[in-house]
């Protein structure tokens, strides 16, 4: 696995947080499976000892994440990201993704119940009867032959939330085999990348907005499939 130099990740510090464009394959945890194995909070410490984790991205997935740099702005990060709180409306992410197949609609809103780590595989499944709540808004970005970009904004937080009401809808993300998508050699991944990422600050109070850029999978994805 290449481990990227800590600069390459940063996108904005201050004393209060650390925004990072998290790479894919790479847990922001110590890995279950690999206990051993690199992972991000353990990578970013090295430059930043009193880092914490505010949230969470899953290991295939790239993108923007905060960290809080002092216990008080965890705690303010917590209660932003905790569905429960009052204040959730101010946390926004925004997620692009490649799907296999054209959507018929230019947006689309799922609201299917899902239940979590199912079987040895630790699938999500919809299961509208005992499953919990989970609404993800989509959006068609723009349509290359069989596949297309979509915008995904979850109003909730669920495993595997955003790939699961994809496939759920017919059109799993490119290289999601776990979510049935065909084998594929476009990327080794699920084409699943956290845009943006808006927070109050947890000191000042300002309503910021992070983006970050497409990784290299990303990119050439879309410049071979752009002429289909």
């Amino acid at each position: 696995m290449y481990i990227p130099n800590i600069r390459e990740l940063i996108l904005f510090e201050d004393g209060d947080i650390l925004i990072v464009n998290k790479p894919a394959n790479l847990p922001v945890l110590p890995d279950g499976w690999e206990p051993d194995a690199p992972f991000l909070l353990k990578l970013l410490q090295e430059k930043y000892p009193e880092l914490m984790v505010a949230h969470r991205l899953d290991k295939v997935t790239s993108g923007v994440m905060v960290f809080a740099r002092t216990p008080e702005a965890h705690r303010a990060l917590n209660m932003q990201f905790d569905l429960l709180s009052k204040s959730r409306h101010v946390t926004h992410k925004v997620y692009h993704a490649i799907c296999v197949g054209i959507p018929k609609w230019d947006e689309h809103t799922a609201r299917h119940k899902l239940r979590m780590n199912v079987g040895h595989s630790h699938r999500t499944v919809v299961d509208n009867g005992q499953g919990s709540p989970a609404e993800t808004a989509f959006k068609v970005l723009k349509r290359y032959g069989n596949y297309a970009l979509l915008q995904a904004i979850p109003a909730t937080g669920r495993t595997h939330q955003i790939r699961v009401h994809a496939y759920a809808l017919g059109h799993p993300l490119l290289g999601d085999q776990l979510y049935s998508a065909p084998p594929t050699e476009l990327i080794e991944r699920p084409a699943l990348h956290a845009q943006a990422l808006t927070i109050s600050h947890p000191t000042s109070g300002e309503v910021l907005t992070f983006t970050a850029p497409y990784p290299p999978d990303i990119k050439a994805v879309l410049e071979k499939i752009k002429g289909k």
